[in-house]
């Protein structure tokens, strides 16, 4: 029997093989695009929704029924009626789709100006009393609603003079509103800033 004439046997055996990574490529590329960019993220949002409704909806905060921040994303407060937060690495206030670090190293003159103006202003708007860190610099994400309990206890005097009570007062509402660590070892005790202001016009009604 006369057999096919092939010019070069190694032709045919390397097309097929090509064929088959592409296809197993194209293959793996869907699949995982499903399970990973698809099913995992709608799985992970159902279970959080149900298990975890508040945080899942973003941790909103709500006053007579209307929506006024996030427990996770802080706002800018400068009245000395208030307890202000963290400076904002954003370029546009506490605008979340402006998160992030200002990325400037500690010999930036920039840095150095900015958190230089930020303590003297500090400063003189609470008696001349050391100017707690955190105050002065900004979080990771330039949106940090928290502060330090010593933030809050140094802006005490002010808040209280303003708002006509004692400091005494001032201090007992923020002992109420510190935070501990979370499960007793992760972070640092904190005070959210937006709670605590909330709190500090139910109490004075003002």
């Amino acid at each position: 029997m006369t057999q096919p004439y092939v010019s070069n046997p190694a032709v045919a055996p390397a097309a097929q093989c090509r064929h088959s990574v592409w296809g197993t490529s194209i293959r793996y590329t869907i699949i995982a695009t499903l399970i990973f960019g698809l099913g995992y993220p709608l799985f992970v949002t159902v279970i959080a929704g149900m298990m975890f409704p508040y945080q899942a909806a973003g941790s909103l905060i709500q006053k007579n029924g209307q929506v006024i921040g996030s427990e996770l994303i802080a706002q800018s407060f400068t009245s000395d009626k208030y307890f202000h937060p963290r400076p904002s690495a954003a370029g546009n206030g506490y605008d979340a789709t402006s998160s992030g670090g200002s990325n400037l190293a500690q010999s930036n003159a920039k840095l150095v100006q900015r958190m230089q103006g930020d303590i003297d202003r500090l400063s003189k708007e609470n008696d001349g009393k050391p100017v707690p860190i955190d105050l002065v610099t900004t979080s990771g994400s330039g949106l940090d609603p928290d502060i330090t309990p010593d933030a809050a206890y140094f802006q005490a005097s002010r808040v209280a003079k303003a708002r006509g009570y004692t400091e005494d007062q001032m201090r007992a509402l923020i002992a109420r509103h510190v935070k501990s660590r979370q499960l007793g070892f992760l972070g640092e005790p904190r005070i959210n800033v937006l709670e605590l202001n909330l709190a500090l016009d139910t109490q004075t009604g003002k």
